[in-house]
């Protein structure tokens, strides 16, 4: 047979492309933007294609469709039950599927209550498929297993998780599989399954060509799986990392942990995993099983992290905070990079004095606006490195505790424009959306000298860093210490040397607001 991988050889084969490969999922309303999504997604390397035909108004032209076909394509009409669109009745979309599959689809997806009304036609290969838009069923397994009896080439579930171990009960369903099967979890909490799948011989997985479509709850575009996660190159030996936290999605540290291990020739995949508030311990004992090396956490599981290590680096010992987990032989090891990031961002970009002689943290009198979990951080790493330190916080008390643990000065917020400092920490929320009109103090404050740090990097430019640049101010952007926070946890996962200029160029063009997406 033809090697199905060559454009040119997908038309000669009904075959789906050897795994792991990205099912591409087009669904659109009009045929000729069909059309052009089937010509686009091949030229963007998609191998194999799913048309959604219940998404189209009218009746569907398959001469059309199936007209200068790239590569192997699958027929899909999907009730409204199972997460379609189709309106009319089932007889008559039994009729279109037979339709279909007589046209000349390579493939066609058959729900397991109707495959057996559908019979075999020539090459076709069939999906044997089951949705469930509410859970993950108590009998996933007895319905799995009935799905394998039946007449298909390929089993199909997709079930919707409510907890993050219901990924790791689909992906042993596809480990231990008599019969090809793609099963993965909808919805955030599901994305894991989407992606790791690949190391546990699905065949293939799902993406959507246009994310904006609303194809299916969690469904990833083809660009992310095929430029972030790099999922064609995710196989059984390819070491598995991520980020904890509730919210993750907007996390930008699977692009450049992913990127930066592409960049080194490292086999691993770094994947978001949404675990909710309260729920790390469960997570962590119960993703042992698929060997996660190491974790970046973030809000709000800082504490959590921290209290689940059996080792804790020297920051941790002292702020009971974690963001990043490393497995060692006999547990998880906790570090925080935030204090290392933080120090070494401000050591590296402290502006020369007056006479042009190197400048140090020593003779700095620093402000620090909060009393957070960032605010904790940089206080402690820079305890004993600054020449005078004072916390302010709109709520006292929280700055009171802070510049106790410290040993530094407290001040009432309504006082804090009148403290005297050359370095200017913000570690509020302030400035971050939807606040970014708002600023944490007045710009009368902002002389030229002062050096301000933005600890914010989203958006990188903020209105307390435009008016104190305007103003003459040195500014140092929250891009740079969460750049160095994620190369500093890069070497502990893979213990090479971190990419960090590429790692910065990634961050700084995503959050760009003219930003073309296109792979770095």
């Amino acid at each position: 047979m033809s090697d199905p991988i060559r454009p040119d050889a997908a038309q000669e084969t009904s075959e789906a492309p050897a795994g792991p490969q990205i099912c591409v999922v087009i669904g659109r309303t009009r045929h000729k933007m069909m059309q052009i999504e089937i010509q686009e997604a091949a030229k963007r390397g998609a191998r194999f294609l799913e048309l959604r035909l219940d998404f189209l108004a009218k009746a569907p032209d398959f001469k059309r469709l199936l007209e200068n076909k790239p590569c192997p394509m699958m027929a899909t009409v999907r009730r409204p039950a199972d997460g379609g669109r189709w309106g009319g009745s089932e007889a008559e979309r039994l009729t279109l599927l037979r339709q279909a599959i007589v046209a000349g689809f390579d493939w066609v997806d058959l729900e397991t209550d109707i495959i057996d009304s559908v019979r075999r036609f020539g090459s076709v290969k069939r999906v044997v498929s089951y949705h469930n838009l509410r859970e993950l069923p108590d009998d996933l397994e007895k319905i799995h297993a009935h799905m394998c009896r039946q007449d298909a080439d390929v089993v199909k579930l997709a079930v919707t998780a409510h907890d993050p171990a219901d990924n790791l009960r689909v992906l042993d369903l596809v480990t231990k599989a008599p019969k090809p099967t793609v099963a993965f979890c909808m919805g955030d909490l599901g994305l894991p399954s989407r992606i790791l799948g690949a190391r546990h011989d699905t065949p293939f997985t799902y993406a959507a060509f246009n994310k904006e479509r609303g194809i299916a709850p969690g469904l990833p575009s083809f660009e992310e799986l095929k430029n972030l996660y790099h999922y064609p190159q995710v196989g059984p030996a390819t070491a598995v990392y991520g980020v904890i936290g509730d919210p993750v999605g907007h996390s930008l540290s699977p692009l450049i942990h992913n990127k930066a291990m592409r960049k080194l020739g490292i086999d691993g995949v770094y994947v978001p995993f949404r675990v909710p508030r309260g729920e790390l311990p469960a997570f962590l004992k119960a993703f042992d099983r698929i060997g996660v090396r190491g974790y970046s956490v973030t809000i709000p599981h800082k504490e959590a992290a921290a209290a689940a290590a059996v080792r804790q680096g020297p920051n941790v010992e002292t702020i009971q905070a974690a963001n990043t987990l490393v497995r060692e032989d006999d547990g998880w090891a906790a570090y925080n990079t935030d204090v290392m990031a933080a120090v070494a961002s401000l050591k590296a970009n402290l502006p020369p004095t007056p006479d042009g002689t190197p400048s140090s943290l020593h003779t700095r009198s620093v402000l620090i606006l909060g009393a957070g979990g960032v605010a904790r951080a940089i206080a402690h790493g820079l305890q004993n490195q600054v020449g005078t330190l004072a916390v302010t916080n709109r709520t006292p008390e929280r700055a009171f505790k802070l510049a106790e643990e410290v040993d530094c000065r407290a001040v009432d917020w309504n006082a804090r424009h009148s403290v005297l400092c050359d370095l200017l920490i913000n570690c509020t929320s302030v400035g971050m959306h939807p606040n970014v009109d708002e600023t944490p103090v007045h710009h009368s404050f902002l002389k030229p000298g002062l050096m301000v740090f933005e600890t914010i990097y989203t958006p990188e430019t903020t209105l307390l860093v435009r008016e104190a640049r305007s103003r003459g101010c040195h500014v140092l952007t929250g891009v740079d210490m969460f750049v160095r926070q994620a190369a500093f946890q890069f070497e502990m996962f893979t213990g090479r040397e971190p990419p960090l200029e590429l790692m910065r160029a990634l961050v700084k063009r995503a959050l760009s607001p003219v930003a073309i997406r296109e792979e770095v």
